[in-house]
């Protein structure tokens, strides 16, 4: 007879801004791979690819990089923040110069993960 697995943790995962209409608007194969990463994450693990996105102090800001027909798309999401997982941008890489995440980018992720920061803080007021 076969042992009870333990129950994942289940965590709650909210898209900020614009990132599930950006994120649905990818290639269909990307989305895939992007939908597993996070359901991974709302599961409590962690994509095989999801690395910390660099400038943004550890590992509470992840990204997964996904590669097709030529062209690179990234998703970013954290998982800083209690019981959530926010999605804070997906999007296709447009310089093809470097692997860097560009500047325009990199001000959306981090003024959603203000808007990330807050959306917890008030979360937590509201269950006081």
């Amino acid at each position: 007879m076969a042992a009870a697995s333990r129950p994942l943790r289940k965590n709650n995962v909210h898209f900020v801004g614009s990132s599930r209409k950006d994120l649905q608007a990818l290639p269909k194969g990307v989305r895939a791979v992007f939908g597993y990463a996070i359901l991974t994450a709302e599961l409590g693990g962690k994509h095989p690819d999801a690395k910390p996105l660099q400038g943004f102090g550890g590992a509470g800001v992840l990204e997964v990089v996904e590669d097709s027909d030529g062209d690179t798309y990234r998703a970013v999401y954290t998982v800083k923040f209690g019981n959530t997982v926010y999605v804070l941008h997906a999007f296709k890489k447009k310089s093809k110069v470097g692997y860097k995440t560009p500047p325009r980018d990199l001000e959306i992720i981090t003024t959603r993960l203000k808007v990330a920061e807050n959306h917890y803080k008030k979360s937590q007021l509201k269950k006081k």
